[in-house]
């Protein structure tokens, strides 16, 4: 009996540093979150206001030029899927959805199925697995810089110019609030964008604009989807934190029951062994 009393409490100080450490988590977790909401809340406006300015230049272009190449498809029949996941786990939901939903995207394009995987957790998830992987971006993005969007961004339209893409598709978290995220897929490459036709004026250098425009408005695109992807994992770990720590609360009030009663178990048992021993000598 003794040694049970002890087990259980042992078990209770383990549980009780767990959940120091949960708790912990959960509180970096939340300044985190407020953070990157204030950077997101910056962010979504710049996104907006760079599509406008494209759409202006596109709308005074002559209506004989040719579409910028990349509004339009090219000759590949290759897709990219670029799936933005975690470096660190202890996030719940967030990597295996993410992982899953991009597996999936590529079984259902076959053979033109490519991979471009953001984050260890996709790394890790794909390295054991039978798949075409274009280019791999671990542990460079887990404090998103408009730097660090830039050189991605870079290279993925470097892969379009090439011809060794013909789309690219993001798949990322979107940040709702904190305590709702959604997955979405979204096009990349080929830029979704149209002209704005209210914007009649032909200006004659707006084709150097719109592509310079065009290419902040891809760069903008990716830093957008970083941070929104980010803020929705760093959401989604706050949440794990805060149901682990109210677990192990739990649990420590059931084990705390459990020692209290095996201690007067093992108390009522030494007084009766007292008693009967007593009882034995008063006997003889």
């Amino acid at each position: 009996m003794a040694q049970h009393v002890r087990a259980i409490k042992s078990r209770i100080g383990n549980i009780e540093n767990i959940g120091q450490i949960t708790k912990a988590m959960n509180a970096i977790a939340m300044t985190k979150v407020t953070r990157m909401k204030r950077r997101l809340a910056e962010t979504r406006p710049y996104i907006e206001a760079l599509a406008t300015f494209a759409q202006r230049m596109m709308g005074r272009l002559a209506s004989d030029n040719e579409a910028h190449a990349l509004t339009v498809p090219n000759e590949s029949s290759v897709v990219g899927v670029f799936v933005m996941n975690s470096d660190r786990g202890l996030c719940g939901r967030y990597k295996g959805d993410l992982n899953r939903e991009s597996e999936k995207l590529v079984q259902e394009l076959g053979s033109d199925g490519r991979l471009i995987l953001g984050g260890e957790k996709a790394r890790l998830y794909y390295a054991r697995r039978a798949v075409q992987v274009l280019s791999t971006y671990a542990n460079v993005y887990d404090q998103p810089t408009e730097a660090i969007a830039t050189r991605i961004a870079n290279e993925l339209i470097d892969l379009y110019e090439r011809g060794e893409v013909g789309r690219i598709d993001l798949v990322y978290m979107r940040f709702v609030s904190d305590l709702s995220q959604k997955l979405v897929v979204e096009p990349f490459l080929p830029i979704p964008i149209e002209a704005d036709e209210n914007d009649d004026l032909i200006d004659p250098e707006a084709d150097v604009m719109l592509d310079v425009a065009l290419r902040m408005v891809l760069r903008g695109t990716l830093y957008a989807a970083l941070i929104e992807t980010k803020t929705s994992e760093d959401a989604i770990r706050r949440q794990a934190m805060k149901a682990a720590t109210d677990n192990a609360e739990d649990l420590l009030k059931t084990l705390t029951r459990v020692y209290n009663k095996a201690r007067q178990q093992a108390i009522t048992r030494e007084i009766a062994d007292i008693i009967g021993g007593a009882e034995a000598l008063r006997t003889e």
